[in-house]
């Protein structure tokens, strides 16, 4: 390039100025007010008392990590019945995201995605140099057909959050199997399982079959959501070795911290708080469904521990108004207008007070009384 045309400053690379930098909920209300944070999808029970004993006694702040995270791997496998050779450790599920992307898209290549699916998705691809294509989704639900169809000789990856955020929607393990057998062996189909220990339906599967026998698919999982360690960004992927290598090869040498390593491995093991997190969801997702139902609210099932709650199109109802009105009690929830579902917003399940005042509040909102059940204070 000639001094003549060359730019006067450093130019970012193409694709990156069509990122939206990603979002985070909200997490303050108005001064002097109680806030309940229902926006993150966050657990509302708190690690477990095992992880935060870990975290705190990892406290040799000055020495680097172990920059293979060696024993989270094998109490991975340990706990999954995995290789833990073919495990890599991140910084949240997030960075591995970024980094399978980098290390198998690039200019010239497509990254396909459901139409709902996962902002990250969208960012990572733009960063890699890739083009983003999204498949249109049918009733909140991922669509194998139409992601099939919306593949073309430039995919490279397919992204499926299974459930899906910010839906909560699943699609059963056989369609998940038809996705892959679908697709050309050179694509690589990452399952994105954020949410996986909170599904309960007999056609479920996470993906660790699939990424155990096929050599073209990931599974991605996260600490930050049922185990509570959002704070310390701890995510993990499984796969092929070849993938594994791949993705190794291009992370940070030091992407998980000591005490993040070592909170995750304890909590790992401490089965009996993931099933005491899984009861309260397995409360409170229904009874935020049919009380939210009665108000006149559209719900989308879920089978993770959030729900996509849907707001009439009028003066007074709309879902900015309901998330100001929200927002002056302290509940505060998550909008959802860069999904392109500028009517609803995500609620995450949270603790029996946060849930009952929120049903409270949006019967005031919608101008009706609280379901008897809810005003009366009678356990769920």
């Amino acid at each position: 390039m000639s001094s003549a045309s060359a730019p006067s400053r450093p130019v970012p690379r193409p694709g990156v100025q069509a990122i939206e930098a990603y979002v985070p909920g909200k997490a303050e209300a108005g001064a002097g007010v109680k806030v309940y944070k229902l926006s993150a999808n966050e657990t509302p029970i708190g690690p477990s008392p095992k992880a935060m004993e870990a975290f705190r006694a990892a406290a040799a702040l000055e020495f680097y990590p172990d920059g293979s995270s060696t024993k989270l791997r094998e109490a991975i496998g340990a706990a999954y019945g995995l290789d833990p050779a073919r495990i890599v450790c991140g910084t949240g599920s997030d960075e591995l995201i970024t980094l399978t992307t980098l290390a198998f898209a690039g200019p010239g290549d497509e990254v396909l995605y459901s139409q709902y699916g996962f902002l990250v998705y969208r960012i990572a691809t733009l960063a890699a140099g890739a083009t983003p294509v999204v498949a249109p989704e049918k009733d909140y639900h991922s669509d194998v057909d139409a992601l099939l169809a919306a593949v073309s000789e430039r995919t490279r990856i397919v992204f499926l959050a299974n459930p899906n955020n910010p839906t909560g929607t699943y699609i059963p393990a056989e369609e998940v199997r038809r996705l892959q057998r679908g697709l050309p062996p050179h694509v690589l189909l990452a399952l994105d399982s954020a949410y996986a220990e909170y599904v309960h339906r007999e056609d479920y599967e996470a993906g660790t079959e699939l990424a155990e026998s096929c050599a073209n698919v990931v599974m991605l999982r996260t600490f930050s959501k049922i185990h509570g360690l959002a704070s310390l960004r701890v995510g993990w992927l499984y796969g092929p070795a070849e993938v594994v290598d791949a993705v190794n090869r291009i992370r940070g040498a030091f992407n998980v911290s000591a005490p993040g390593i070592a909170a995750a491995t304890a909590a790992v093991g401490d089965t009996a708080h993931v099933e005491a997190a899984v009861a309260h969801n397995d409360v409170w997702l229904p009874w935020l469904t049919e009380q939210l139902t009665a108000l006149g609210l559209d719900v989308t099932p879920s089978v993770a521990n959030f729900l996509l709650v849907h707001f009439p199109d009028e003066p007074g109802r709309t879902a900015r108004e309901a998330d100001a009105f929200l927002m002056q009690r302290g509940l505060i929830l998550r909008r959802v207008d860069a999904y392109g579902l500028p009517g609803a917003l995500r609620l995450t399940v949270g603790t029996e007070e946060a849930n009952r005042l929120l049903v409270d509040a949006l019967s005031a909102f919608m101008g009706r009384n609280a379901p008897a059940e809810a005003s009366a204070g009678h356990g769920a």
